[in-house]
């Protein structure tokens, strides 16, 4: 995880981007996600102060679109498809194997920051469905009972540590 000087800096790098007008308040929140890769609750707050705004009006908008992520994403982000394609061929039981297999729920960054998952809508895929996608890599034709082996190569890369 970033440090939080580091933190620190590229939030006034972020804010010294953009003028204190509320109408820039995504543009800025969304290039504090590219600078760090989420929003910060410290982002958020400095954000506030800079545009005049209260915290809470500035949650509201990030909550609001579902492009902004409240935690840092893992060093293998997983990606489930439930679009149509996706979801007809078993989408939601691939994503219960993988939020078992991997003990964190959707939107959420494993303890040891190695895996984070996130379903979408659409994966564009919908020959191969259902799809995951890991670390950018697409596992085609998943089953929940490919979940566990379609995650046996990321466990050394991504925890850090000896396959689980």
């Amino acid at each position: 995880m970033i440090a939080e000087e580091q933190a620190d800096q590229a939030i006034a790098e972020v804010l010294g981007r953009h003028k204190r007008e509320k109408k820039h308040l995504i543009s800025l929140l969304q290039d504090l996600q590219a600078t760090l890769g989420y929003l910060p609750r410290k982002g958020m707050q400095e954000i506030a102060g800079f545009l005049g705004m209260t915290e809470v009006d500035v949650w509201g908008v990030a909550t609001f679109y579902n492009q902004f992520r409240f935690v840092p994403l893992g060093r293998c982000h997983t990606t489930v498809c439930l679009g149509t394609a996706c979801h007809l061929a078993g989408g939601r039981l691939i994503l219960d194997a993988l939020e078992r297999e991997l003990d964190i729920r959707v939107g959420e960054t494993s303890g040891d920051g190695g895996f984070s998952l996130e379903r979408v809508a659409c994966i564009g895929c919908c020959m191969l469905a259902p799809v995951v996608v890991i670390k950018d890599r697409i596992h085609p034709r998943m089953t929940p009972f490919k979940v566990e082996e379609a995650l046996i190569p990321y466990k050394r890369e991504c925890r850090g540590g000896p396959e689980e």
